[in-house]
């Protein structure tokens, strides 16, 4: 059985080639720029979605990371009534805050899990086609394994999110509203993260698709919710790779251990990257839905604005004979 197609998976090929990766402009985690080059593959158009999550769930009985109870011995500081399943739940402040302090927007919130997006009674049916979330990189791999995927190395889904305009600032050119068009789901407005303007229509995530898509056919590489790629997270991009004559092919990121965060020793949980920003970029705090954005995210950790796409490796001619 093709779980692929009978999930609705609509795949866009890519033929692959050399671009430029990374920015030196913006934050210092993007650079140095430089060429890399890419092998053909395959990649989902959309976002994987709530619709398509739930057929996973269904056939395979798959409980997410934020659906399981919590070990006691992970979490020594805490009383039995505390260690209930949840998750990360973005949460409006009342109104401006110190931006330096994430903690002031984010909630852990009990039951919240894909299926309850925003805790307990929040549901997923009227979202069928809005992206998953609250999923950790261990649920995204589940489900891009059972449908014969997997999820795209970093480079791949740079690549795939430029759509073909090497270079440019955002998936769709240089110019952030061309002709005074949104282009993707992002925070509307300066006022992060207690008042947004409304203007893109959506408060938090939007059905797949809902903007226009990229060179490349493909929609929400910019904005609505942050991917999970495969590759382990590296402070900045290697340098030697700016001043080599030749583009690295299909390169892979970091090591486990140089993905820990130093700045936080005690938590011993490796990262991963994470790619295209989330309807909670504003322009004035988070300037991150371009596709040489990258921010690093535990590997144990789902979150209200985080899913997945899924890739797929090209078989050579050899191979398909």
């Amino acid at each position: 059985m093709n779980d692929t197609l009978q999930l609705g998976h609509d795949v866009v090929h890519l033929g692959g080639g050399t671009f430029t990766m990374g920015s030196d402009d913006h934050y210092p985690e993007e650079a140095p720029k430089h060429p890399v080059t890419v092998a053909a593959f395959s990649i989902d158009r959309h976002q994987v979605t709530n619709r398509q999550f739930a057929a996973f769930v269904e056939k395979t009985g798959y409980r997410t990371v934020a659906q399981r109870p919590l070990d006691p011995k992970d979490f020594p500081g805490l009383s039995r009534a505390q260690l209930v399943p949840g998750s990360m739940v973005f949460t409006p402040t009342s109104g401006p805050v110190d931006l330096r302090h994430l903690s002031q927007w984010w909630e852990w919130k009990p039951g919240a899990s894909w299926a309850r997006p925003e805790g307990l009674p929040s549901t997923v049916a009227d979202r069928g086609d809005h992206p998953v979330v609250h999923v950790c990189h261990e649920d995204a791999q589940a489900y891009a394994e059972w449908v014969g995927a997997r999820l795209p190395t970093e480079a791949e889904w740079e690549f795939a999110a430029r759509g073909g305009l090497d270079g440019a600032v955002f998936t769709w050119g240089d110019e952030a509203r061309p002709g005074g068009r949104i282009m993707a789901n992002s925070w509307d407005g300066l006022d992060f993260p207690w008042r947004s303007t409304g203007e893109s229509g959506y408060e938090r995530t939007s059905p797949v698709g809902s903007f226009p898509a990229n060179g490349f056919g493909l929609h929400d590489m910019a904005g609505n919710v942050w991917e999970w790629t495969e590759d382990w997270w590296s402070a900045r991009h290697p340098d030697a790779a700016a001043s080599s004559c030749c583009a690295p092919t299909d390169p892979r990121g970091g090591t486990v251990e140089d993905s820990f965060d130093p700045e936080q020793p005690q938590f011993r949980v490796p990262r991963k990257v994470i790619k295209g920003g989330s309807h909670l970029c504003a322009d004035t705090y988070c300037l991150r839905y371009r596709p040489a954005a990258r921010r690093p995210q535990m590997i144990d950790t789902g979150m209200s604005h985080l899913g997945f796409r899924c890739a797929w490796s090209r078989p050579t001619d050899e191979e398909q004979t």
